[in-house]
């Protein structure tokens, strides 16, 4: 008698209640990083998918809070209705309109890695703690990966320590949720009290804190979009709240209004904030800035932005092509390995992309390069290299230019220079200064076309009425074919837009084409230019404070308003 076979156990899943931190992406654990990228279903609020899908794999599904349910439902209550929003979840066995709880239950039973991403910490989130006692109950396994807890990061970016040198008491209060009780305990207290309420609700919260017996002057902090770029924090007293708020415009929100972090207490230095808002009075805080590159060439750049407070805006203005013609650049490629060349210079990234696909395409590697000096303009060109494995030879020790390589070339010497003869692989329209400063050293130049440049395709219609409408604060020009290019595909950039520019030639361009230039960088370097556009915010944030005018984004200048042509 044969024995009998039994079905396999199914798959069990797993589940990780993720905290995601208040907003800044920045502030996701390392432990978080690890868990969505091998996560196969992602659950969160919208805001919040915004924050972690970064780090997602590609592929996972997506399943975020259905807009008609969370409006109505109040925290602490119930978990929210769920819609699935992206595509591929539709093979990831996750039904649309189910609640949180059962939506992660049932794709874990169906041997999925599940993430369940909120705000801020697992522990202090409502709905986690039902999903976690449905799993438990349920037996699906679960971790817990802690995130910066919202009400104690919000204060820290708003530049509003809790606990002093005296070791203040401190009260958290979600003031949507508070009961009589709750109220009366903060207000009979002299600590310091982290409010979670919404910016329509802070004056009655405010309001309830002075009738449990807060004095109607003890300071307070009202932070919104806590550790984005968008915060805003306003400094009154829980009797003046409501009337700063409306001084500054504040509307009700139909929604119910934004969440905000009011952070109460005689101790809680809400009145050394100006010497403590490390966040706010970043030099380029807010600043929507138009970079004309792709995502792969701004990397960099767009980080370094975003280090001053800028929020970076990839906008590519021409687009990389094969040349018409392969043939020369195929014959070049086969004489670096037939030793041809003494010398090949790289005068750009994608020079060097160009290059190594056709290595590629013949299955060669960084190995070809032996016995052949390697020289590169700029910093990006020569990290391109490396990651290649390939360490330049040359890099111009002055000016990063085909000016500041010729300056630095050595002249051919027949003694100890066996070959004479230089690659340079480039652009279709790149100028003739590098070779005929090569030719003039003694060296011979097969100046190869290895790709074309074509201006790009038109950003979508939202990007280019923000940049003719003034939506930018700040534009970077790093070279004269992105005036042209952007001009072409765009129009011209509003004139409360501050215009930086990369060197001369470029300020030049732009000069050209009715452009009033305010920043330049002080060697052509993207990274100097950005740093250059970061002391024009830095002086012109300090020129407001100074004078006792509000600190404002120059897209925020009244319309029509003319600007002054700056000595930078």
């Amino acid at each position: 008698m044969s024995p009998t076979t039994l079905p396999a156990p199914p798959e069990q899943g797993h589940v990780t209640f993720l905290g995601a931190g208040p907003g800044d992406p920045g502030l996701l654990t390392l432990r978080a990083v690890e868990a969505l990228a091998n996560a196969d279903v992602l659950v969160a609020e919208h805001d919040v998918l915004d924050v972690v899908r970064t780090h997602a794999r590609q592929g996972v599904a997506e399943v975020h809070t259905d807009a008609d349910t969370s409006a109505s439902s109040t925290p602490g209550t119930g978990t929210p209705q769920l819609t699935v929003v992206d595509g591929a979840s539709t093979t990831a066995g996750v039904p649309a309109n189910r609640d949180a709880a059962h939506l992660v239950m049932e794709a874990a039973r169906g041997g999925k890695r599940v993430v369940r991403a909120v705000s801020g910490d697992p522990g202090l989130d409502a709905y986690a703690a039902e999903e976690m006692l449905a799993c438990a109950s349920a037996g699906v396994p679960f971790e817990v990966v802690p995130g910066v807890a919202t009400a104690v990061g919000v204060p820290a970016y708003a530049g509003v320590p809790l606990r002093d040198a005296e070791g203040t008491d401190v009260r958290f209060v979600d003031a949507r949720t508070a009961s009589d009780r709750c109220w009366t305990e903060v207000g009979a207290s002299d600590g310091t009290v982290v409010v979670s309420t919404t910016l329509d609700s802070v004056a009655a919260a405010a309001g309830e804190l002075v009738s449990a017996g807060r004095k109607p002057d003890t300071p307070l902090t009202v932070t919104v979009a806590g550790t984005t770029t968008r915060q805003r924090t306003w400094t009154a007293t829980l009797g003046t709240i409501a009337q700063t708020l409306k001084q500054a415009k504040v509307l009700p929100s139909p929604e119910g209004g934004r969440p905000v972090i009011a952070v109460v207490g005689e101790r809680s230095a809400a009145a050394q904030r100006d010497r403590l808002a490390w966040f706010e009075s970043k030099p380029l805080f807010g600043w929507k800035v138009l970079v004309p590159r792709t995502k792969e060439q701004a990397a960099s750049l767009s980080d370094q932005l975003r280090s001053y407070g800028a929020v970076p805006h990839e906008v590519p203005t021409i687009a990389v092509e094969p040349p018409r013609t392969p043939q020369q650049m195929e014959r070049a490629v086969k004489g670096l390995v037939t030793g041809r060349y003494e010398w090949i210079a790289f005068t750009s990234v994608n020079a060097v992309k160009a290059v190594r696909e056709k290595f590629e395409e013949y299955g060669l590697d960084a190995r070809a390069f032996a016995g052949i000096k390697v020289a590169a303009v700029g910093e990006q060109t020569a990290n391109a290299l490396i990651d290649f494995g390939v360490r330049p030879d040359l890099v111009p020790s002055g000016e990063q230019s085909a000016r500041g390589l010729v300056e630095d070339w050595p002249p051919y010497d027949p003694v100890f220079d066996p070959i004479d003869r230089v690659f340079l692989p480039r652009a279709d329209i790149a100028t003739e200064t590098l070779v005929a400063g090569l030719i003039e050293l003694g060296w011979e130049v097969d100046d190869v076309t290895a790709y074309r440049t074509v201006r790009a395709s038109p950003p979508p219609a939202e990007t280019r009425e923000a940049i003719k409408g003034g939506g930018f604060d700040a534009v970077l020009f790093t070279s004269s074919s992105t005036v042209r290019n952007l001009g072409g595909i765009a129009g011209k950039p509003h004139n409360v837009t501050v215009i930086a520019c990369i060197g001369p030639a470029t300020a030049k361009t732009a000069e050209e084409h009715g452009l009033r230039v305010d920043v330049m960088a002080p060697e052509p370097s993207v990274h100097k230019l950005a740093e250059a556009l970061a002391d024009f915010g830095a002086r012109r944030r300090l020129a407001a404070l100074e004078a006792g005018d509000p600190v404002t984004r120059p897209s925020e200048r009244r319309p029509g308003a003319r600007r002054r042509r700056s000595t930078t």
